[in-house]
């Protein structure tokens, strides 16, 4: 009989810590970081395909070759623009760690476990920081969007083209790369839809594939940004209350 009230007890003990430490965990800045992680890789994975896309679709049909010197051409861009996705990558892997260790600070789990604390004057100068910081990330990757949605509207003028290659049969339709500033304008590199390239290109996957990647990197940068916004509210939210409720015991749980 003794024994089954001990093994309730602990059932029960069991239970009631598990409640606690689930009821502890900030959800809001969870999502936040769940959202930024989906976004970030979705942005630099397809961008990274995307871009070696376009660099088979310039040197296949539109016979673009690389500058056999250092020059800044379409080429170098692209490189260069692989290097940020890396360094992106790698940057927000390690800003996604460091708001979750601020949304489990900024709750009431560790006040609730070591007893009352009172926020220092350190630790609302680092929250107001990372508010700052979380800020401007968030304006960066507005820019982002923006940018990442110019190479979607050009690839879906020329998918889109592809698509009604019979309305167009009676015209002639060209695409100047020069039009895009993707060569200097003494190159002459255009595509005709009557040209043999065009319909070739548009017959295989490159482009398809290309341009809803391009279309996944988009959305990936606009999750990145909601998750962003989402952070923003949630850091906001919780140093307001821990200023002002810093004494006393208080539980965002945000």
């Amino acid at each position: 009989m003794e024994e089954n009230m001990e093994e309730g007890q602990t059932q029960k003990g069991c239970s009631e810590c598990c409640l606690k430490c689930l009821s502890g965990i900030p959800y809001a800045s969870l999502i936040a970081t769940i959202l930024l992680y989906a976004g970030v890789a979705l942005f630099c994975g397809c961008g990274h395909e995307a871009l070696s896309g376009t660099v088979t679709i310039l040197q296949t049909y539109f016979d673009v070759v690389r500058s056999p010197v250092d020059a800044l051409d379409v080429f170098t861009m692209i490189d260069i623009f692989k290097y940020v996705i890396y360094g992106v990558a790698a940057a927000f892997f390690v800003y996604g760690i460091l708001l979750m260790v601020e949304g489990f600070f900024t709750t009431g789990a560790i006040r609730d476990l070591y007893g009352d604390f009172k926020i220092t004057t350190c630790g609302r100068c680092v929250s107001a920081w990372f508010i700052m910081l979380t800020y401007i990330f968030m304006l960066a990757w507005l820019g982002v969007t923006a940018f990442s949605s110019l190479p979607v509207f050009m690839y879906f003028n020329i998918w889109n083209t592809c698509q009604n290659t019979t309305l167009v049969e009676s015209s002639s339709l060209c695409f100047d790369l020069r039009q895009f500033g993707i060569v200097s304008t003494g190159d002459e590199k255009r595509l005709c839809t009557a040209s043999e390239n065009f319909i070739k290109m548009c017959e295989s996957n490159e482009l398809d594939l290309t341009f809803h990647l391009f279309v996944c990197a988009l959305a990936g940068a606009g999750a990145a940004v909601i998750a962003m916004v989402v952070a923003v509210s949630v850091l906001i939210r919780n140093h307001v209350i821990l200023t002002s409720k810093s004494t006393g015991r208080y539980c965002t749980r945000f």
